[in-house]
């Protein structure tokens, strides 16, 4: 897998006033396996046009639906709490933009995501594709019903 079109993304940490590296590593964030990953998906192909200019922000940014993009913050935070491995599956409800579910995709085999606005599952399996994030698969549907995901459930869970 490569990240088509960002080729320069390795070297561009979060800029502006927003979040960076080492921003997200003091405020409790540590694995490293999580902020290289934030540092190289390129958050702004993930925020609505018009507001990419605020994608590295430490904050929301609205998405469409009544919904918004995570903070990076929370996003990092999420992804090293799920300490995702490279062989893992995972499931994730709620795709929204499709930023976390990149992220998770930097670090885990597979990642399944589920959004119940077909809407945004359209935006966001289009804005996985246009990055060559092709180990992220998007669904529709509400993530609470029908069952298809079980096999992405941990036993026990």
């Amino acid at each position: 897998m490569t990240l088509r079109g960002n080729t320069d993304a390795g070297s561009r940490p979060f800029s502006g006033s927003g979040p960076d590296g080492v921003q997200i590593a003091r405020r409790g964030v540590r694995d490293r396996h999580v902020l290289d990953p934030m540092r190289r998906v390129p958050r702004e192909a993930f925020v609505e046009p018009g507001f990419e200019e605020f994608a590295y922000e430490d904050g929301s940014l609205p998405i469409g639906e009544d919904y918004t993009i995570s903070q990076p913050y929370i996003v990092a935070l999420m992804i090293e709490a799920a300490e995702l491995r490279p062989g893992d599956k995972v499931l994730e409800v709620g795709t929204g933009s499709g930023y976390a579910a990149a992220i998770a995709s930097r670090l885990a085999r597979e990642v399944h995501t589920i959004e119940r606005h077909a809407s945004l599952a359209a935006m966001a399996r289009q804005r996985l594709a246009n990055g060559g994030y092709d180990n992220v698969m998007v669904h529709t549907g509400d993530g609470s019903r029908n069952g298809w995901w079980c096999e992405y459930v941990a036993p026990g869970v």
